[in-house]
């Protein structure tokens, strides 16, 4: 079987894709890629693995349910955006092979069967998977939000993209929920610019993830980190393979700049 790519992704604002008017016309460049990303993959996945940035746990959790529920983790949006369903099926068998690859690397692992897909992961797959026919799984986040652990998450998860499994990180390359539109527009482009430098080649990746916080606006562009862990765990995955930016714009919501990224 043919090695996926691991990918980083930014999953846009809130439950966008169930919604019309210019909020969902501000994420047609997103929508248009995520619709875009299967067919471009060597060989089609038979599962996906989602690490969102809206899930994190004590240890590295994987989610366990045949059947997983929905997190409506979102707040001000249309009534019927919290009755939306993306029934992907879970992969029990999947879950194991996560947490045992999590726990033979040395890092901390448990399963949870009644965690639901939250909105980084089911506003991601939905464009990419409107049918829901790919499992999906989800992994979380660990507390303390070390980017070496991370890093290394990822390197543990690396064996499944030779198994016909996706790993997708979910988050934002920007993520200041009070400076996005034009008051976004310097520190998310100096952020962003040192991604474009930074993500493409592996020599040296690794190191200047971990010191991230030493970027160009990088406590502009995240005031806490959950939103840029997810692209650590997609590096991690495919460490020593070429970055490539398959997603970028400069007037996200008014002005911001963002970013996604495949790996490999």
């Amino acid at each position: 079987m043919s090695r996926l790519p691991s990918f980083f992704l930014c999953h846009g604002g809130g439950p966008w894709p169930w919604m019309d008017g210019p909020y969902r016309a501000a994420h047609a460049g997103t929508e248009a890629m995520l619709r875009a990303l299967l067919p471009s993959l060597p060989t089609p996945p038979r599962a996906l693995l989602m690490i969102s940035g809206h899930w994190e746990a004590p240890a590295f959790t994987v989610q366990s349910s045949a059947a997983p529920g929905m997190v409506y983790d979102y707040a001000g949006f249309p009534p019927h955006t919290y009755g939306v369903r993306h029934a992907a099926p879970g992969e029990p068998a999947l879950a194991e092979r996560v947490r045992q690859l999590v726990e033979a690397s040395g890092l901390p692992a448990a399963q949870d069967a009644a965690r639901g897909f939250d909105h980084g992961a089911f506003c991601t797959a939905f464009p990419m998977d409107p049918a829901a026919r790919l499992p999906m799984v989800q992994l979380s986040l660990r507390h303390g939000l070390d980017p070496a652990e991370h890093l290394r998450l990822g390197r543990a998860l690396a064996p499944l993209r030779g198994e016909g499994v996706l790993v997708v990180g979910s988050g934002f390359s920007f993520h200041n929920l009070r400076l996005y539109g034009p008051q976004g527009r310097e520190p998310s482009a100096a952020f962003d610019a040192w991604l474009q430098a930074v993500l493409p080649v592996p020599e040296g990746r690794d190191q200047a993830l971990v010191d991230w916080s030493k970027a160009p606006s990088a406590r502009l562009a995240h005031p806490r980190e959950e939103h840029l862990l997810p692209l650590m765990v997609a590096v991690g995955a495919a460490s020593a393979e070429v970055g490539l930016c398959i997603h970028h714009e400069t007037g996200f919501l008014g002005g911001t700049t963002i970013s996604s990224w495949r790996f490999g």
